[in-house]
């Protein structure tokens, strides 16, 4: 079976709502799991009562943020804050789809059984990947068959710099609510907890401005603004026109450039000279240290491999940016600091030895 039949099959609007449908419950269940195992890290036991509350009250805090920005709220049945993903029902794409599968059967004279049971399928389930490259090899072209596809399986939309950038603007924005959630629920958890200072904040604020700043936001304009050059260079006819795994590279390139080599600099600029002193904190003089990149921040850039594939146009990997922005609203929630986290267990291990 080909790539191309397995991508249009993920990418079907039906798959795409079965995905979103779980993507709640996943994050609940994955940010309440990862809660538990980091509490039970905790030796003693008031260490792990506090570490409890404040875990509970950062993983609600930035799980609530992500489902209200990516689905809005509601009150009394009115829409009080709009969603930037908000999703359509089940009921409604199975409308859609019946409607246009009993119009593709009206124009033309289907009598092959395996296809005829793929489109009445079609009208309220996803197809099997049999059954799209069923429907791709067999179904004759013609602009019916073409009207069909553009509501069962569509194809990638090829974005234009407008769209682009109105994309970058959209998932920064569903990166930076999370953040903004852990950061928030942070400086709850400090005070419920008597363990509120001004350093605890200002490293919540730090750590929020370097996830937001190193491992989204530049990384998406990164993104677009490499999609953007590439498609001037197009119109020039200087290059050839990109397919979406050409366009995958080219964004990739900007990310790299732009998000993963100065955004992490950016952001402890920032730290160092707007924030410290904003709460009175000491400048140390070295720009990397209290936080420098490491393993996990190099993992966390799987959301830009998300961003990249919606840019390209495989919209099947949208549902799941909650899911990846969550460790960067979980860890500005407790204002993660890599170079005093390690100085901390050093410290631990002399007193113990």
């Amino acid at each position: 079976m080909k790539i191309s039949t397995i991508a249009k099959y993920v990418d079907q609007p039906m798959v795409l709502n079965k995905l979103d449908k779980k993507m709640p419950a996943l994050l609940i269940g994955a940010g309440g799991g990862y809660g538990l195992i980091d509490t039970f890290r905790s030796k003693k036991g008031k260490d792990k009562q506090k570490k409890f509350v404040k875990n509970s009250i950062i993983i609600a805090s930035t799980i609530a943020a992500s489902l209200i920005g990516t689905r809005g709220l509601k009150i009394g049945g009115k829409k009080v804050i709009k969603g930037l993903m908000e999703s359509v029902s089940t009921s409604e794409f199975q409308k859609t789809q019946t409607v246009a599968v009993e119009k593709f059967l009206s124009k033309t004279d289907i009598k092959d059984e395996k296809i005829l049971e793929a489109l009445n399928r079609a009208k309220t389930k996803e197809l099997s990947p049999k059954q799209v490259e069923l429907l791709i090899n067999q179904l004759p072209t013609s602009p019916a068959k073409k009207e069909l596809f553009g509501t069962i399986l569509p194809e990638k939309k090829n974005l234009n710099s407008k769209e682009i950038f109105s994309e970058v603007k959209r998932l920064s924005l569903l990166g930076l609510v999370p953040i903004v959630g852990g950061v928030g629920g942070g400086i709850i958890a400090d005070k419920v907890t008597n363990s509120s200072n001004k350093k605890s904040t200002a490293n919540k604020i730090k750590e929020g401005i370097y996830q937001y700043l190193a491992n989204i936001f530049l990384c998406n304009i990164g993104a677009g603004g490499a999609l953007y050059v590439f498609e001037k260079l197009e119109k020039s006819k200087t290059i050839k026109p990109l397919g979406p795994m050409g366009k995958l590279g080219v964004i990739f390139g900007g990310i790299t450039t732009t998000g993963i080599i100065g955004g992490s600099y950016i952001a402890n600029y920032i730290s160092k000279k707007v924030i410290d002193p904003m709460f009175g904190q000491k400048n140390n003089g070295r720009l990397y240290g209290e936080r420098k990149p490491e393993a996990l921040d190099i993992a966390l850039h799987s959301d830009d491999i998300a961003t990249a594939g919606i840019l390209s146009g495989f919209k099947w990997i949208e549902p799941t940016l909650p899911f990846l922005y969550f460790i960067s609203g979980y860890r500005a929630g407790i204002g993660y600091r890599n170079v005093e986290h390690k100085k901390a267990e050093h410290n631990k291990t002399q007193q113990v030895a």
